[in-house]
């Protein structure tokens, strides 16, 4: 009987030790585990702000973005739905999931701006074997004022710009986290070069942060606000920091933003440099943004 509970021992010690060394053997093969933080906002858009979003391969954002006029012009103006406003339609394409580039226009008799910029996710958010706390994507923008053409120019008295005086360009580096299901929060550094600017008033040169949350409220609804901060303003600008607080909706492909700002800009250029709205006045436009996003190549 000792004999058999002995061999029984070796038998069981041996299994255990062959189980060990077996399961070590399949863990060497496997790769270790990255989670990546995804939704971090809803949109590519905060407010009027860029997000750290990026879309994925093959993806086609369409973006109809709308301002109206300021609130507080009155009944006769309709409260601003019939006053002054700025259409910006644009689009946006991803390369890869991290790389994507878009172009869009201003409808608008103020300046008829073309914008077009690249995105890239420098890093992603992550928990697991690799972990790292934020997400951080880079945007560099390009825009062209057309306004005005020559027919404009003679019209209105005014100097004809050359092809580079009409140029401005921007760099944004959104760094976002999101610290839980509920509440993400993000910080921008902004720079801002315009070749040609009224310099008793303007700068060449603009450096800005902007700081903006989301706050989810239920399963399609969350709540969004975003603030600008001028670093070097110049002291006879006549221009305010842009600010906004609104709704995010979001219905399968699309989403909904409701938005109250100071801000008519719709792009980055005139939105950290040309914001006309004093809050302190009530100068607040209702404004909205639609997105759709259409699934061109098959996903792997």
């Amino acid at each position: 009987m000792k004999k058999f509970f002995t061999v029984s021992l070796l038998f069981v010690s041996f299994g255990v030790f062959a189980q060990d060394d077996l399961m070590k053997e399949l863990e060497k093969g496997q790769k270790p585990e990255i989670n990546y933080v995804g939704q971090t906002f809803k949109g590519t858009r905060i407010i009027n702000g860029q997000s750290v979003e990026s879309k994925g391969k093959g993806e086609l954002e369409f973006i109809f973005a709308h301002r109206f006029d300021k609130i507080n012009t009155g009944s006769y103006n309709a409260w601003g739905f019939d006053g002054f406003a700025v259409v910006r339609l644009g689009l946006e394409y991803g390369i890869t999931d991290r790389l994507g580039v878009s172009i869009g226009r201003n409808f608008n008799t103020a300046n008829k701006m073309v914008d077009a910029y690249v995105r890239y996710k420098v890093a992603r958010q992550s928990t697991g074997a690799k972990s790292f706390p934020v997400t951080i994507t880079a945007i560099g923008t390009v825009t062209y004022q057309a306004f005005p053409n020559a027919a404009d120019a003679t019209a209105n008295s005014l100097a004809l710009p050359s092809t580079a005086d009409r140029m401005a360009y921007v760099v944004e580096v959104p760094i976002a986290r999101k610290f839980s299901s509920k509440f993400s929060a993000q910080v921008t550094p902004i720079f801002v070069h315009r070749n040609a600017v009224n310099k008793s008033f303007e700068n060449n040169d603009d450096y800005a942060v902007a700081v903006a949350a989301r706050y989810k409220i239920s399963r399609s609804v969350s709540l969004v606000g975003e603030y600008c901060d001028r670093l070097n303003a110049n002291s006879s600008s006549p221009f305010y920091n842009s600010a906004g607080f609104g709704f995010d909706i979001e219905t399968g492909g699309h989403v909904f933003q409701l938005i109250f700002t100071n801000s008519l800009g719709l792009n980055p250029n005139t939105i950290v440099t040309q914001t006309d709205g004093n809050i302190n006045k009530g100068d607040i436009r209702f404004g909205f943004n639609i997105t759709r996003t259409f699934q061109l190549t098959k996903r792997k």
